[in-house]
Formats: structure tokens, sequence, C-alpha cells
């Protein structure tokens, strides 16, 4: 049997208030249902207001996953009842979202793939239900304080096959939605999840009744439940059973999916337009104006870093995982002191090592990227030895120095000048007639211990491309 894959993706928008009131959304850590009101708690009477930030971003998010965007927009009232939806039903879009008829291109497994984008709506989201034991009764705890938090529903074609794409696919969004600074991309704590949806079906034939796996917050997830649940449906169909239409979770310590629900239909949540928030008209100007403010995305920047930079592309899709390690980048390169390459390496490997370490952002490390350009150029014009700028870094990175101040503190700059290393060479080879003895009998390996020798009597000081070369004369 064929499985047919196509993804929910679920996105807390970061703006400062919630969808429709002025209750914060910086609820995090804060006492259960603190950052509510009226609006919010759905308490009769209360009016809701749109978040006009929620709008742009999702706007913003629509234009970059190249949907067409609706002139016109409404709002409308997903009915459920469930304790974390107060009001016994969701303000949503559901006749006319914002964004149609998409696409994000992305690469799996090496290749280029492109998924279609159904659509893009804005809605708000719903409390956090708890289940515990309290003086030993089961009980189920309802904190509101997530209840109206701006959320963005994306909803993918039925476009693959294969649980890796999909996760390839998740990871992809996540990266464009960090881009755009409308989301945090934080999947631990919940703020982007994915509901996958799966069904079988003979090649070519129509699809079998549609599985839905909800709230996976990792990209690993996506793949093994999608796994998971291609094996299990295809044992109970070889087994004579039946497939239900069905909403399951992901039990991550288990590894397997579990049933949770009978999946609703549309016309379950009985759908009708909200009255209490205007449709929503946008003009094509203000389309423009949110086209002309979207950044260079990931895919068409990493493009960019190969055939501007002469970047591998493997260095190009490093550099452009995050937004702020490209921009870090491109400061970088501009001071035009380092080759691109070197660059990259240096960012990508010892720096973002130290700053991993750190546990703080490449935005508010003590290191900026002109002086790193600094040093880089420092190494690759062999002022210093590559190890010398690795010890300098870490200096720089506690202090915040420029690299040529500790360079000059720690007593670094390397030794280039001819006759100090004549003399250098001499005192080696009058120190190790073995290692002479050595390579003369045809064991020409032995001038790498010999540079050695030279380094450590120099304290890392000498050139050692340069001594190399002397001692190569002198042996001759």
């Amino acid at each position: 049997m064929e499985p047919v894959i196509g993804l929910e993706v679920h996105a807390q928008l970061l703006t400062d208030s919630k969808m429709f009131c002025g209750c914060s959304t910086r609820y995090s850590g804060a006492p259960p249902n603190t950052h509510c009101c009226a609006v919010c708690a759905g308490m009769p009477g209360a009016l809701p207001v749109l978040n006009a930030r929620a709008l742009d971003f999702g706007i913003r998010s629509a234009l970059a996953l190249n949907c067409t965007i609706a002139t016109t927009s409404r709002f409308d009232r997903k009915n459920y009842s469930y304790p974390d939806v107060p009001k016994g039903y969701q303000i949503s879009q559901f006749e006319e979202p914002i964004g149609r008829r998409g696409r994000l291109d992305f690469s799996s497994d090496g290749q280029p793939v492109s998924w279609g984008i159904t659509r893009l709506h804005l809605e708000e989201d719903t409390g956090k239900t708890t289940h515990t034991s309290v003086a030993g009764r089961d009980v189920s705890l309802v904190d509101y304080n997530r209840s109206g938090i701006p959320l963005m529903e994306i909803v993918t074609e039925p476009e693959t096959h294969a649980p890796a794409e999909a996760r390839e696919f998740f990871a992809a969004l996540r990266q464009i939605l960090m881009y755009l600074e409308v989301n945090d991309g934080n999947l631990q704590e919940g703020s982007m999840r994915a509901d996958v949806n799966i069904s079988l079906r003979q090649p070519g034939g129509e699809l079998g009744p549609k599985v839905e796996i909800k709230n996976l917050n990792s990209f690993r997830a996506v793949q093994r439940a999608l796994e998971y649940e291609i094996d299990r449906q295809n044992r109970v169909l070889a087994e004579g059973g039946t497939i239900y239409q069905e909403t399951r979770g992901w039990d991550e310590r288990g590894e397997r999916t579990v049933p949770q629900r009978t999946k609703e239909y549309a016309h379950d949540y009985r759908y009708f337009p909200e009255p209490d928030l205007p449709p929503l008209t946008i003009s094509e100007s203000q389309v423009e104006s949110f086209r002309a403010s979207l950044p260079e995305l990931p895919l068409a920047r990493s493009i960019r870093f190969v055939q501007a930079y002469g970047l591998t592309p493997y260095q190009a899709h490093v550099l452009t995982l995050e937004r702020a390690t490209a921009d870090y980048f491109e400061r970088a390169v501009a001071v035009a002191v380092a080759s691109p390459a070197g660059l990259a390496n240096w960012i990508t490997g010892d720096l973002a090592r130290l700053t991993h370490e750190s546990g703080a952002g490449l935005q508010s490390i003590p290191v900026a990227a002109e002086h790193v350009a600094q040093l880089v150029g420092m190494v690759e014009q062999s002022e210093i030895t590559g190890s010398a700028g690795k010890q300098v870094l870490e200096a720089m990175f506690t202090t915040g120095e420029r690299p040529e101040a500790v360079v000059d503190r720690l007593d670094l700059r390397q030794m280039g000048d001819a006759s100090t290393l004549e003399v250098l060479a001499t005192e080696v080879l009058a120190e190790n007639p073995k290692l002479v003895e050595t390579y003369r009998s045809g064991k020409h390996n032995a001038i790498q211990a010999m540079v050695g020798k030279a380094m450590a009597k120099s304290k890392g000081k000498a050139n050692p491309q340069k001594v190399r070369e002397i001692l190569e004369v002198k042996l001759q």
C-alpha cells in the first residue's frame, strides 16, 4: 500500500498581546490564569478586537510561502466543547482564509522538492488542560493563560509518500518563519507544532480513511510517528482489519501512536461567520508593500552565498540555517580582510562551539563580526598560527578585545623573519642528530618531527611552512 501524507502546522505568532484582546502573550512561567481577561476567558458580552500585528505576520508568512492573498477575508466560529476552549468555540478562518494555493521549495536528501500549500489562516490558541491527581483523586486542571494566543495554521497538500520528506518540510517551514521573525521556532515549548495526516491507498487508487496524529513537537517525532503509523495501518489491513478515520496521539516513550478520538469532519464544527468581527479587506498596494518588506529567504540566500562568495553548498547551507548566523557572516565578509571560505569555517566551527557552550545567541556574544574577520585575516596572512588564532578567539569571547590587542598581550605574533628562522632551524638540526640521520636515510617524514621541535622551541610562534622550507634546504 502507498502512503499519502500531508501536514497541518500551527505556529504561535510573536506578538506582545493576544489575538483578540490586550492580554500579554508572555505567560511562560506565570501562575495559571493570570494572563487572561473577559475576552480570552470567554465571558458573556466580551467583544474581540483583531490584533493588527498578527494580521501583518500572517500576510508576510503567506507571501513567503508564495500564497495568493485574499483581497477579502473573514473569521468564523469553529464550535466544539472542550474545557480548554472557554467560549465553546474557537475564532478561526474557514471559508475565506488570508492565503491560498502556495508552495514551499526545499531540499530533501539533497534533492529539490516543492510542496503545495493549500491554505494559511489565522486563529486563536486554546488553553491548556493538565490531567493529574490531587489528594488521591484524578482531576483535570485548566489554565487559560495560553487561550487567545495568536496562532497561524499552514495546511499542505497531500504531497508525499516519504516520512523523511515530511520531516524536512517541517524543518524548512520552521526556518522560514524564524527568518521572518514571526515565530521563535521553540518546538519544545509548543510554540510550533505539527499535526500529520496519513492515508493508505493502492498506487494511483482512491485514498483510504485519514488518520491524524496530533501535536508533534520535534522533527524526529514527525518522521517516527509517520513511520510507525504506516506500519500499523499495513499490519491492520494485512490481518483483514479496518482503518477508521480518527485522531491519534504520539507516545514518545513507547514510540507508538495511540487512539484519542474519532476524527471530526468539517461539518461537525458547525462553522459560521464570526458576527463580532467585520470582514478583512486587503488592497493590492498593501500586499505589494508587505512583499517588498520580506527578507531574503534561506534557500535564495544559500544559493547566493555559493555564487557570490564561492562557498561550497554545505558551507552555505550551514551558514543560512539561522538568519542571525547568515547576517553575522555577511558583516564579517564585508570587512574584506579574510577569505569568505575561511570566515565560513571559523564562524561555523570554533565560534559556533564557543557560542553553544556559553548558551548565548550569536546576537549577544561579545565578539564583533568585523573582529572575527580581522582575526581570520591574521591567520591567513601568517601573522599568527591557526592554533594561536583559536587561543585568541577564546580570549576575545571572554573579554571582547580586538584580536590585535590579544595577540600583543599574549605575545603570539608568528616569527617570520628569515634570519631568526635560520638560527632556529640550525639549532633544531644540531639538537636532533637522530632525526637528521633518519631523514637522510630516505624517511623524509622525519621532517615533520623536526618542524614540531621548532614549533615547541619557539613556543608556537614560528611560521611552520617557512621553517619546513629552511630545514629542507639545510638537509640537502
